[in-house]
């Protein structure tokens, strides 16, 4: 099992960051579509690290369009030395329709085109071969010679997907090359949600599960001490309560019989009563969540809960302290590997 982690830094703060994890072992590391652009926070993770892989966990696919993306992709997978992956998310409606004012429609038949045309776009660099991609979505039938980079020395990206609904799980693992599990997962919407869409999107592909990566991302409660074990508590409370209050995540919800408690948090972000949400998260639904405890229990809890299930772990820690990361890595690492 791989262990990465997170660049969630300003493009400015991140190099120090990356080349820390680097050095402590992380496998990989991944920037996240927020407050920054995450292409050029990789680009800074590029120049300051050696050996871990870069991945956008994720960018927003369709604020963008393919050719955008194999630009991106292509540039960043020469700056890394052949380490970055390509990782895509549709965000939702209301994102993408009234923050980037872009087109939303067949999320899931979208994102699998955007990703067929990405690679159409690839081969034609990497083969000479004429550019013709006409798709429902996206139509790329140009490539003139004096804007086409040189073939890719260490070949193109992989590409993973992120997705929550069964549809876009399936998608992911139908043309992709690796799924990134939200975070906002639970060890029962893992197995009877995301891994057996994985399961039917491989099998409709024809592929098998070998050579496939699931990244699982789980929201890690974690700290050194009591002071900072108690912040990271709180924080996760936040999170999950802000994720439940999303409706494209209610699926997750329904598998506990929790449905009530999307609406709930819904309200309250309506209503800007921030401070009220934490008080939503029982201790029940924040263990089902969360791994919560020191770096050596949460390391058991993984291993419990994704062992043997996925290729990738990345605990999502909401404090961005090293020192804190590297002890906790190598927990996982005792105890995974």
């Amino acid at each position: 099992m791989k262990i990465d982690s997170s660049l969630m830094f300003d493009p400015a703060r991140v190099a120090g960051m990356a080349q820390q994890l680097d050095d402590a072992g992380f496998d990989g590391a991944y920037t996240f579509e927020g407050q920054s652009d995450p292409f050029i926070t990789v680009a800074a993770a590029a120049m300051n690290s050696q050996r871990m892989e870069l991945m956008t966990s994720i960018a927003v696919a369709f604020s963008r369009n393919p050719m955008n993306l194999a630009y991106l992709g292509n540039d960043l997978q020469n700056l890394s030395r052949g380490r970055f992956i390509l990782g895509l998310g549709a965000q939702v409606k209301a994102h993408i329709e009234r923050r980037f004012s872009m087109p939303w429609s067949k999320p899931a038949s979208r994102m699998r085109e955007m990703v067929q045309a990405i690679r159409t776009i690839w081969d034609c660099w990497q083969t000479g071969e004429k550019l013709r991609f006409e798709g429902e979505f996206y139509q790329h039938t140009l490539m003139s010679p004096v804007f086409a980079p040189q073939p890719n020395e260490y070949g193109p990206p992989p590409i993973f997907i992120a997705g929550v609904g069964p549809v876009m799980t399936e998608v992911a693992a139908e043309v992709g090359d690796g799924y990134f599990l939200h975070p906002f997962n639970t060890a029962e919407s893992m197995q009877s949600l995301s891994l057996a869409a994985i399961q039917r999107g491989l099998d409709k592909a024809g592929k098998s599960r070998e050579g496939y990566q699931v990244s699982a991302q789980v929201i890690t409660a974690t700290g050194l001490n009591e002071e900072s074990m108690q912040a990271a508590v709180a924080s996760a409370r936040n999170q999950i309560a802000f994720y439940a209050s999303t409706p494209a995540y209610l699926p997750v919800l329904e598998c506990h019989g929790w449905e009530s408690l999307q609406q709930d948090a819904n309200t309250l972000m309506r209503e800007g009563k921030w401070a009220e949400l934490n008080d939503l998260i029982d201790d029940d639904i924040l263990n089902t969540f969360a791994v919560v405890g020191g770096p050596a229990e949460v390391a058991a809890k993984i291993k419990d809960r994704f062992g043997g299930q996925v290729e990738r772990i990345s605990p999502v820690v909401y404090q961005p302290d090293v020192e804190l990361l590297t002890a906790l890595r190598g927990e996982i690492a005792a105890v995974c590997q």
